[in-house]
């Protein structure tokens, strides 16, 4: 039992640590966030239920069938089956099948399943278009978290050179080469370098505990797989918003289901419509009964051949055999006057058609105002990128002559702590200009429906 308990304990160790150690991709943040969001679930029942719609909306078109039984007691004096009053106490059953089907009804039926099919359509591009919204968020996010872990890797630098900076400055005190003020001076950069890595690191650990939780899994022991971004040439392959622009129009979900709405809105002015026709239907039945005289035997009169009355049995089955009929007959309904509510109906239609041509219009505008702004963004996050590469090179070459004569002693901590932050903002200014260009440009490829891949 001891030797159980143990090795329980050891796999649950081993796969918490698992657990703990593994970094996620961004492709599986995606799939896990499409897969397990709560509100994607909420669409897919939705979708769902609209399926079983669909398989109402076909039943219409069949003939329908019932049965019906009763049972019933009559006290006092009654009418039996020939016509004649009894004063008795009694019981009756009576049995009993029809059926209906509608012929015409102004298509109603195809149109109402027209709609409902056109309905599960556009809820599985609505469903599409959310899970593009999150993927957009997640890419976001990662993009974020990759941003603050190269803002650790600047300050971790910064550390290192400053310790290295704390330990010369040291030496020379101890040397009796320059005043214990220096000294000081080194120590207090260290310490504000060591206080800027504590606030990369609280950032870090927020953009990982806002991607977890998009993600909706525990941020403890969260964290995602580094991925170096090697950008070859900074330019925007892509420099024409319409190109950008015709493609996303026939190819985005949110697009293609404010289309299926104005469809539907037009089989709506039909179904109106069809209001002002006539409704054909047929029905049939069958049915029969059975009625007993309390106390009695179920017995009938009849003439013999020679006319004497003679009394055979009339039971259950007799009866139902004797009143068994059947029925079959159309029904045909023309609407004269229903107070204008057809007609008021098929103006409300027209108009919701025209609302929903107007939403998809303003959809389409605003696509393209979407589209044509992140261009300008992208393109902005390239000039940006270009001009954060161009200083950094300078800081860099700044700093190398800055630490040369820091080194020989012809440059004071205080000069050199000056070009050292300079480089340390220029640092800062690329990583944020090169996150922000990736992102910007793996926008417009998502409305190009280019798959979107880091690398």
């Amino acid at each position: 039992m001891r030797t159980k308990i143990i090795t329980i304990l050891v796999l649950a160790c081993f796969f918490s640590t698992n657990a703990q150690n593994k970094k996620w991709t961004l492709q599986e943040c995606i799939n896990y966030a499409i897969e397990n969001n709560i509100s994607i679930k909420q669409q897919e029942l939705s979708k769902a239920l609209i399926k079983e719609d669909i398989t109402t909306a076909k039943g219409s078109f069949l003939p329908s069938l019932s049965a019906s039984a009763s049972q019933n007691f009559n006290f006092g004096s009654y009418i039996d089956n020939y016509g004649g009053r009894v004063s008795r106490d009694s019981r009756s059953n009576s049995f009993g099948i029809s059926s209906g089907v509608t012929l015409y009804n102004g298509n109603i039926n195809k149109i109402n399943l027209l709609q409902t099919q056109k309905s599960l359509e556009a809820a599985g591009f609505d469903l599409e278009e959310n899970k593009n919204s999150i993927m957009l968020f997640v890419v976001n996010s990662y993009l974020n978290v990759l941003l603050n872990k190269e803002s650790i890797v600047i300050a971790e630098d910064q550390i290192l050179i400053s310790k290295s900076q704390v330990e010369k400055t040291q030496a020379l005190v101890n040397a009796g080469e320059v005043p214990r003020a220096n000294l000081l001076e080194a120590e207090a950069t260290l310490a504000t370098n060591e206080q800027q890595l504590t606030t990369a690191q609280n950032t870090l650990d927020l953009a990982l505990l806002n991607l977890a939780q998009l993600l909706q899994v525990s941020h403890k022991g969260f964290d995602i797989e580094s991925v170096t971004l090697n950008i070859d040439s900074a330019s925007l392959v892509y420099n024409d918003t319409d190109a950008i622009f015709n493609t996303a129009l026939a190819s985005l979900p949110e697009i293609k289901s404010a289309e299926i709405a104005v469809e539907n809105s037009e089989l709506s002015v039909d179904r109106a419509k069809a209001g002002f026709l006539p409704s054909l239907s047929f029905g049939a039945g069958v049915g029969t009964s059975y009625q007993h005289n309390q106390g009695s035997k179920d017995v009938r009169a009849i003439l013999d051949e020679n006319n004497n009355v003679v009394y055979v049995p009339n039971g259950f089955g007799q009866q139902l055999e004797d009143n068994l009929g059947f029925n079959a007959g159309f029904s045909l309904s023309i609407p004269i006057f229903n107070k204008f509510q057809t007609k008021t109906a098929v103006a409300k239609a027209e108009i919701n058609q025209q609302r929903t041509e107007l939403a998809l219009l303003d959809k389409q505008i605003k696509l393209r105002e979407t589209i044509e702004q992140a261009y300008a963004d992208a393109k902005a996050a390239l000039n940006q990128y270009i001009s954060a590469e161009k200083s950094l090179y300078a800081q860099n070459e700044s700093f190398k002559n800055a630490q040369e004569s820091y080194n020989a002693g012809v440059m004071t901590s205080f000069d050199f702590d000056q070009v050292r932050n300079r480089l340390v903002s220029a640092q800062s200014s690329m990583a944020n200009a090169k996150y922000n260009f990736v992102f910007r440009t793996k926008l417009l490829e998502y409305y190009l429906g280019i798959p979107i891949v880091l690398n």
